[in-house]
C-alpha cells in the first residue's frame, strides 16, 4: 500500500524535553480491540482512548510500511497490563532501568507498562517502549526474514516516536527525543559500522540513536527515495547487509557525511496521518468486577512469571481474595494460575473447573487445567490415558477458539512427551501454531526440531534462519545457530535415523547453551 506523501509530511525541530504526568486512578477496566487487550486502573474514557490510539498505530504501521499481518485470534492479541508508576515497574521487572517490557509467547504475548499517560497526545516513555516493541512484533508478524540489527532497531525507534492529537491525527517518525544524548555523543559511530553486522561497534552506546537517524534519513531524503526498500529486497535475496548497502547506498563514507549534515540541520519531517487514514475496528471497554479488580495486582505478578518463592507469596494473596470472592469466575481463573505456579495440580484443576462452571468462556481456565493435567501425565503409569485426559481442556478450548495456538502445540506434545510418533495431524498442528505466532522463538525451535526429526532438513533450516539472524541474540538464537552449524558440518545426515538426528541436534544445543552460560559467568566475574 502506498502512502500519499504530499499532504501528510511536515517538519519539526528536535525537542529535548520529555513530559511526565501522574495518573488519576479510577477503576480497573478491560479494553478489547482487534489487536490488543488492555487492563488498566483508569477511567473508561482513557482506557478506550488508549486502545483506539494503539489500533491507529497498528494501522499506521500497515499504511507506511506497506505490510500487513494476519488478524490474530483473540488469545493471540497482545495483552497489555498498566502496572502503576515507576516503583511498581521496578518491583515487577526487578530492574531500576526498565520503563516497560514485552514478552512474546504463542497465545500469551504480553506487555507491561506504567500507567497509561499521554499528556497532550505525547506518550510517556513507558508507552514509547510499548510502541517500540509492538513495531518489532508487527514486523516479525509480517515477515519471518530477520532484519539486520540497525534496521530492526532504527525502524522500531522511527515508528515509536509518535504523537496522537485530539482530532484523531497520528504523527509517525517524529524526533526520537529520548535518544537525543546518544545522537549528540555518537558521531564516532559510522554508517559502515552500523551496516556491518560483524563490526565490534554493533554494541556502541549510540547504536539505537544513530540507527534511528539513518532509518529516518532514508525514509525522507528525496534523493534516496526507495533505497530502503531496495536494500531490504537485496537482503531477502540473500545479499549480506554490507554488500547490499554498498550496492544500494553507494559510498558509505559519503552517506556518513550526509547523516552528519542531516542531524545538524535540526529539522526532521514526519508523517501526519489524519483520522480517516488510520481506520480502526470496534473497541469494547468493560469494568472489572470487584473481585477481579482486587485480584489484578496478583494476576499481573503471575503473568509476569514467578519463581518458587514468589509463587508461594502470590498464591497466599490469591487465596485471600478467592475466600471473599469465590463465586467470581475471573478470580477463580487467576487462582487456578497461582495454584499451578505453586505446583498444586489438583487445586489448580479444581479452581479452573469452578471458573468454567460459572463462565464456560474463561480461556485461561482451560489453559491452566491443561497445564496441570499435562504435568500430572508425565508421572502417570498409563501414559496414553493420562495424555488423552490432559488434552480434554485444550480440545474444549479449540472448540471455543479455533486458532488458539496452545491446543495445537499441546496436541503435538501429547505424542512427543509419551514417546509416540506424532501423527501427520499433530505435525501439521504445531507447524500451523508457529505460523499463527511467528514471534514465538521457542516455538520455532520446536518446529525446527520437528522437521529435523522427520528428516525434512530444508524446512528445519528455513525455520531456524530467522532465529540465527535475530539482532537481539538470546537463548533461542544460540540454540538456532548451534543447530544450523550441526546441519552444515555433518556429512552423514542422510544416513542418520530421524530419532538419532533429533537427539544429536538436542545435544548440540545443550553444548552451545552450556558454553554460552560459562562465558557469561566469566564475563560477570571480570
Amino acid at each position: 500500500m502506498q502512502v500519499p506523501q504530499a499532504n501528510i509530511v511536515r517538519g519539526v525541530a528536535f525537542a529535548l524535553a520529555m513530559t511526565f504526568a501522574m495518573p488519576l486512578q479510577a477503576a480497573w477496566h478491560k479494553a478489547e480491540s482487534e489487536n490488543f487487550v488492555i487492563y488498566a486502573d483508569d477511567s473508561e474514557k482513557d482506557v478506550r482512548k488508549f486502545a483506539e490510539s494503539l489500533e491507529r498505530y497498528h494501522s499506521a504501521l500497515e499504511l507506511i510500511s506497506g505490510r500487513d499481518i494476519r488478524v490474530p485470534s483473540p488469545s493471540n492479541r497482545v495483552t497489555i497490563f498498566a502496572v502503576g508508576g515507576e516503583s511498581h515497574m521496578r518491583r515487577l521487572s526487578g530492574s531500576s532501568g526498565i520503563a516497560g517490557f514485552y514478552v512474546p509467547r504463542a497465545g500469551a504475548s504480553k506487555a507491561f507498562v506504567q500507567d497509561i499517560q499521554m499528556p497532550n497526545g505525547r506518550p510517556n516513555f513507558s508507552t514509547t517502549v510499548l510502541l517500540h516493541e509492538y513495531a518489532h512484533h508487527f514486523f516479525i508478524g509480517s515477515s519471518r526474514f530477520a532484519m539486520p540489527r540497525w534496521m530492526s532497531e532504527g525502524g522500531a525507534e522511527f515508528y515509536a516516536a509518535a504523537a496522537f492529537d485530539k482530532d484523531g491525527t497520528l504523527s509517525i517518525g517524529r524526533p526520537s527525543t529520548h535518544r537525543s544524548y546518544e545522537l549528540s555523543m555518537g558521531g564516532d559511530l559510522s554508517a559502515r559500522d552500523m551496516l556491518d553486522p560483524t563490526s565490534k561497534e554493533q554494541n556502541h552506546p549510540a547504536f539505537y540513536g544513530r540507527s534511528w537517524l539513518l532509518y529516518h534519513y532514508l525514509m525522507f531524503d528525496a534523493d534516496r527515495k526507495g533505497q530502503l526498500q531496495e536494500y531490504w529486497t537485496k537482503l531477502i535475496d540473500g545479499q549480506p547487509s554490507l554488500e547490499a548497502a554498498e550496492s544500494v547506498f553507494g559510498d558509505l563514507d559519503e552517506l556518513n557525511i550526509e547523516l552528519r549534515k542531516y542531524y545538524r540541520s535540526n529539522k526532521f519531517p514526519f508523517y501526519d496521518l489524519s483520522e480517516d487514514m488510520t481506520q480502526i475496528g470496534r473497541v469494547t471497554v468493560t469494568e472489572l468486577s470487584e473481585g477481579e479488580a482486587k485480584m489484578m495486582p496478583i494476576r499481573i505478578r503471575s503473568q509476569r512469571g514467578v519463581d518458587a518463592e514468589e509463587a508461594a507469596d502470590v498464591l497466599k494473596d490469591a487465596r485471600k481474595v478467592a475466600e471473599r470472592y469465590g463465586d467470581d469466575p475471573g478470580v477463580l481463573t487467576a487462582l487456578a494460575e497461582a495454584e499451578y505456579d505453586a505446583g498444586n495440580n489438583a487445586e489448580a484443576i479444581a479452581a479452573a473447573d469452578a471458573a468454567i462452571a460459572l463462565d464456560p468462556n474463561r480461556v485461561n481456565a482451560y489453559v491452566q487445567k491443561g497445564y496441570a493435567l499435562f504435568r500430572m501425565a508425565g508421572d502417570a503409569e498409563d501414559k496414553e490415558a493420562a495424555y488423552t485426559a490432559a488434552m480434554a481442556p485444550f480440545s474444549a478450548l479449540n472448540s471455543i477458539e479455533k486458532n488458539h495456538p496452545l491446543p495445537l502445540i499441546f496436541y503435538y506434545r501429547s505424542f512427543m512427551e509419551r514417546g509416540v510418533q506424532p501423527t501427520e495431524n499433530a505435525l501439521n498442528a504445531i507447524a500451523w501454531a508457529a505460523q499463527l505466532a511467528p514471534f514465538d522463538q521457542d516455538l520455532w525451535l520446536q518446529v525446527a526440531m520437528m522437521y529435523a526429526g522427520e528428516g525434512n532438513l530444508e524446512q528445519a533450516r528455513v525455520s531456524l534462519q530467522p532465529l540465527t539472524a535475530d539482532p537481539h541474540g538470546g537463548r533461542a538464537s544460540i540454540a538456532a545457530k548451534a543447530m544450523m552449524q550441526f546441519l552444515a558440518d555433518r556429512t552423514d545426515l542422510k544416513d542418520m535415523q530421524p530419532a538419532d538426528l533429533f537427539l544429536a541436534l538436542q545435544a548440540a544445543v545443550d553444548t552451545a547453551e552450556a558454553k554460552a552460560e560459562e562465558e557469561a559467568d566469566k564475563e560477570g566475574e571480570s
